[in-house]
């Protein structure tokens, strides 16, 4: 009995060791340092985007798809930008992140539905922001802890990549495409 015990931790050690070093999670801004286009939010997160996207469940499975709208504006080092998301369910969400640039590629940000600040770093082609997000009632009013990568490609287009997990476990991805409106074909 001890030795499936034993066996069982081992086994258990070893996910959660591969989930910090071996998985998005585990990546870090220093990790793309140098890399190009340089991502800076004031310029790419600035007027008129649209993005496109897929929420994916526990299991892998596409739950949702949507088009945002997006308008960032900034003055200085603050910044807004206000979100409206129509999912395929029907439903809209709208949303308005406050921005705070600090002099260091760091930055806040700030929702009604994100606990607290959300952190971010801009490095390289990337920005990583993480946060703690509060669901709304009718989506079960869970709190999430979101991973939230962008990557800057050459031709402008930004990818998006986040993780929501509640207590440790993974319970949605997002994928998304953010690309200036002025920019559509």
């Amino acid at each position: 009995m001890s030795m499936i015990a034993l066996t069982l931790f081992l086994l258990l050690a070893l996910l959660a060791a591969r989930s910090y070093f071996l998985s998005f999670r585990a990546q870090k801004s220093a990790q793309y340092i140098g890399t190009t286009p340089a991502f800076d939010i004031r310029t790419h997160l600035s007027g008129p985007i649209l993005s496109e996207g897929v929420i994916f469940g526990p299991t892998g499975r596409a739950v949702s798809r949507f088009v945002a709208e997006m308008e960032g504006s900034w003055e200085g080092s603050r910044g807004t930008l206000t979100e409206r998301f129509q999912y395929s369910s029907g439903d809209v969400q709208n949303r308005a992140w406050h921005l705070t640039m600090g002099n260091d590629g760091t930055f806040t940000a700030e929702a009604e539905d994100i606990i607290g600040k959300a952190h971010g770093r801009m490095e390289g082609a990337t920005v990583r922001m993480t946060y703690r997000i509060r669901l709304k009632e009718d989506a079960g009013g869970h709190v999430l802890d979101v991973t939230d990568w962008m990557y800057l490609m050459e031709n402008g287009a930004i990818m998006n990549k986040s993780e929501m997990r509640k207590a440790g476990i993974k319970v949605a991805e997002l994928i998304a495409t953010m690309r200036g409106r002025d920019a559509q074909a």
